[in-house]
């Protein structure tokens, strides 16, 4: 199966009033267990690639052709998307190598400068057919308007997905970057809102900390987008850990990271499954 558009999963997710899977790829193993994991729950999923990996990488381009590999092989659709990207040369770059979705965090600029730098992403991003995120207020930086206590402004976010022109709207309600313990609590009735007040889907980022129940009533709430990368890569990173642990000589890499893929690859389908039917799963 080929790669699907970021905006046919999105806009299908959100006329369902259900959730859609974003989850961060760091690495090939990444990018495999994932997509091993919605093959299992049957459901699709966006591969998602930050400015961040891509720079860990040392460029875009070789992670960018493996997910698509990745995807032309999976039996259940997938798209890619390029996450919290500042670079605009990147934002273009991802559109050339056919990334259905792009999210420009311009939340570091005064607003009048974000709302033009982001404008005229859209505008590159529609001639190519893709599909555009962005945020207002910092998001990024792990303790900005995803902190607790910051809040995005209803009236205000409107104001800039009218002047932007943006597919989706990332929007602080509560839930922080690079969370590992699940105990952020979301502001629902400020959810509600944004999604009565916008035109666009709503994407939770920082979903990481958000423990399974509250996710449910986000997605009730009108959330569709959830982004989720450090609760995945625990699942990995614990597992690479205890096959080192017991196995101090080990030297062959594939054998440690295949017990990280092998436990990532579970909880991603479980957690595409809880978004989709809103049924958190037991552990």
């Amino acid at each position: 199966m080929s790669l699907i558009p970021t905006r046919t999963l999105v806009e299908a997710a959100a006329a369902a009033g259900t959730g859609i899977g974003a989850f961060n790829v760091l690495h090939l193993e990444t990018a495999e267990a994932i997509v091993q994991g919605a093959e299992t729950a049957g459901l699709p999923v966006i591969l998602q690639i930050s400015e961040n990996c891509a720079s860990y990488h040392g460029a875009l381009e070789p992670l960018a052709l493996a997910c698509r590999s990745v995807a032309a092989a999976a039996s259940v659709p997938v798209a890619l998307h390029l996450d919290h990207a500042e670079d605009p040369a990147l934002v273009h770059q991802a559109l050339e190598l056919g990334f259905g979705s792009v999210m420009y965090d311009g939340s570091r600029l005064p607003y009048s400068e974000n709302v033009a730098a982001t404008a005229r992403v859209v505008k590159h991003a529609d001639a190519c057919g893709a599909f555009v995120e962005a945020e207002l207020g910092e998001i990024g930086g792990k303790d900005g308007a995803h902190a607790p206590g910051v809040r995005t402004d209803p009236f205000e976010a409107v104001d800039f997905v009218l002047a932007t022109g943006v597919d989706a709207l990332a929007v602080a309600v509560g839930s922080s970057h690079a969370m590992t313990q699940r105990s952020a609590e979301l502001d629902l009735e400020l959810i509600a809102e944004l999604r009565r007040t916008l035109h666009v889907p709503l994407v939770l980022h920082g979903s990481s900390g958000v423990a399974d129940e509250v996710l449910v009533s986000a997605i009730q709430a009108g959330m569709t987008k959830i982004n989720v990368s450090t609760h995945l890569n625990g699942y990995f990173t614990r597992a690479v850990r205890g096959v080192l642990e017991n196995n101090p000589d080990l030297v062959d890499s594939r054998k440690y990271i295949r017990a990280g893929r092998q436990a990532l690859a579970p909880e991603a389908g479980r957690l595409l499954a809880l978004f989709a039917h809103g049924c958190p799963a037991q552990d």
